[in-house]
């Protein structure tokens, strides 16, 4: 880890749910910040600036969704890591928290080992991508180079149509992050209008077809990413 510590803002409006996690987050060594509904997460963060905002779902005053898509919408969080942690297992909560900019869903209750693990992997995403330039991605025994329209797969040339190979790298960029249906067709296709979900689906199995079945994992009712190894 970074001798800067890294901040990460709880917003819970449950204090047993802040001291817990608060505690395991400070014995991994980051920099911790408190608030109990949206509202107050919202300001907080303007404050400081985390690295990453956990947000809890159903909350008073203003709950974690309002809250992320409030400050998805504010220029300087447009990067920050955003994560939802929720007791609420159904898939609609899941596919809402992920349209409005979530990264991540955690469900309660929480195992602080876990916990831990999965915050640490997201914020690994900055440096899993430390060989990102504006033209070329090298992830495992990948190298997608867009400037050259070209990939190649442990050495060897692999052949993508333009649309499958701006998939690929938007979906390489960011390793770990889910890309909405929504998102995924913004992106890509965005001067089209014959576009649907099908044609995201037919690009995401020929990719499957040339790369394998490794790389690009489905989630189901959300979209797809770029899996970890």
């Amino acid at each position: 880890m970074s001798t800067v510590k890294q901040k990460i803002l709880i917003v819970d409006d449950e204090p047993d749910i802040l001291e817990l996690i608060e505690y395991n987050l400070k014995k991994e060594g980051y920099q911790v910040y408190l608030a109990g509904n949206g509202q107050e997460g919202i300001t907080i963060a303007k404050k400081v600036h985390p690295d990453l905002i956990i947000l809890d779902i159903m909350m008073p005053k203003m709950d974690g969704i309002e809250a992320c898509r409030l400050m998805r919408a504010i220029p300087e969080f447009k990067n920050t890591f955003m994560v939802f942690l929720t007791a609420r297992s159904e898939e609609y909560s899941e596919i809402a928290g992920f349209n409005v900019g979530a990264d991540d869903y955690i469900a309660k209750p929480i195992k602080p080992r876990a916990l831990v693990s999965r915050i640490n992997a997201i914020l690994r995403r900055n440096s899993s991508t430390d060989d990102v330039s504006d033209n070329k991605v090298e992830i495992g025994d990948l190298v997608i180079d867009r400037e050259a329209y070209l990939v190649y797969q442990n050495g060897q040339k692999v052949v993508l149509a333009k649309k499958e190979f701006e998939l690929l790298y938007l979906l390489a960029s960011k390793p770990g992050k889910v890309y909405t249906r929504e998102s995924i067709l913004k992106n890509i296709w965005e001067d089209s209008v014959v576009v649907t979900n099908r044609t995201i689906d037919v690009h995401i199995r020929k990719l499957r077809e040339k790369l394998g079945e490794t790389y690009v994992a489905t989630v189901k009712g959300v979209g797809y990413k770029f899996e970890l190894s």
